[in-house]
């Protein structure tokens, strides 16, 4: 049975603070037998790098009240009672709506969220600051069935090489299950529809470069048997699970940055809630010092102008979107309609 509650310290800017963590020994992932402590434990030990990752940022927490193989829901608003160290900024969604959101500030902020049950942690691509202006070019490489990690790897190396001609430092990630995330830090100067943009216009170009291996079709009918690569996630209130984020799969997976030397050789589900503490003291940070040199968008932006004078328009939108100037119908092409 779980004990009712155990008192965690939190070392952090203002002394220790001591989180109470209610039904501690609640097994989160059963499968690996991890606990809620557990999780309260890992943030702690990873706090540094979670936070250098992802915090300052609006951040939506998932949050999983019976387990990682119960039901589970998005939070986004700070709760009523939240302690004074967890923060908020208000923020615009897609329909224009305007609410608080949650930012993670210190270390004791990212235990209380565990203990509100959160398991994965989803930062947005700007800072509290301005939150409309992305600090993060951020590309999705998802594969597809047919597919696996090993496929999304040689697409990860292309498009670094990529985002190196038009002058863009590229670092990578994990996504804790079968897929990659590709991050560029970007001068904070464009609103998420020109980085949308942007982010489009890189994929088009990596799509011609692999044309059997990527493919930037919205349509799952349409994909093949070929990495994704996921431009939507480059919109507003879109995100993906934050580096050095659990999972809330089997073994307790980590959405783990790496060095670009580690990417052919390693096992991502090897990167888990157990084992990256010890990584992180062993080898550091791959990601320690991704914003000292931010680039610019600015060939990623011609090349989509050109693209668009060439008759390549808009792409889809995410089904919860307002429709959006100038894109497609919003229906799979085998029902759509044709002109007899």
């Amino acid at each position: 049975m779980a004990s009712s509650a155990v008192t965690l310290p939190v070392p952090g800017p203002a002394g220790d603070r001591q989180v109470r963590i209610s039904s501690p020994d609640r097994v989160l992932w059963p499968e690996a037998g991890i606990t809620k402590l557990d999780l309260a434990t890992y943030m702690v030990e990873v706090s540094d790098a979670f936070l250098a990752a992802n915090g300052d940022r609006p951040v939506s927490l998932q949050r999983f009240p019976e387990g990682t193989d119960g039901e589970w829901f998005f939070s986004k608003n700070p709760p009523k009672g939240a302690p004074d160290y967890v923060d908020s900024v208000t923020v615009q969604y897609p329909s224009a709506r305007a609410h608080p959101q949650v930012v993670l500030h210190e270390a004791a902020a990212t235990v209380w969220a565990v203990q509100m049950n959160t398991v994965v942690f989803h930062p947005w691509a700007s800072r509290a600051g301005d939150t409309d202006h992305p600090d993060q070019f951020r590309i999705d490489l998802d594969p597809q069935p047919g597919t696996d990690f090993g496929d999304a790897v040689p697409a990860a190396h292309a498009l670094r090489e990529l985002l190196a001609e038009v002058g863009l430092t590229a670092f990578v990630k994990t996504s804790g299950n079968r897929g990659l995330h590709v991050f560029a830090p970007i001068e904070p100067v464009l609103e998420f529809l020109d980085v949308r943009h942007a982010v489009i216009a890189a994929a088009r170009e990596l799509e011609r470069r692999m044309p059997d291996a990527v493919t930037t079709s919205w349509w799952k009918e349409e994909r093949g048997e070929k990495i994704f690569v996921d431009f939507n996630q480059a919109n507003r209130d879109r995100t993906m699970a934050g580096a050095y984020s659990p999972r809330a799969l089997p073994m307790a997976s980590v959405s783990c940055p790496l060095e670009w030397d580690e990417l052919d050789d390693v096992e991502p589900h090897d990167l888990t809630v157990l084992t990256v503490p010890e990584r992180l003291r062993a080898v550091g940070d791959p990601w320690a010092r991704m914003h000292e040199k931010p680039g610019r968008l600015d060939v990623l932006m011609q090349w989509w102008q050109r693209d668009l004078e060439s008759g390549l328009g808009e792409l889809p939108f995410p089904p919860d979107f307002p429709k959006m100037p100038g894109e497609p119908p919003r229906v799979q092409p085998s029902r759509a309609r044709h002109p007899d």
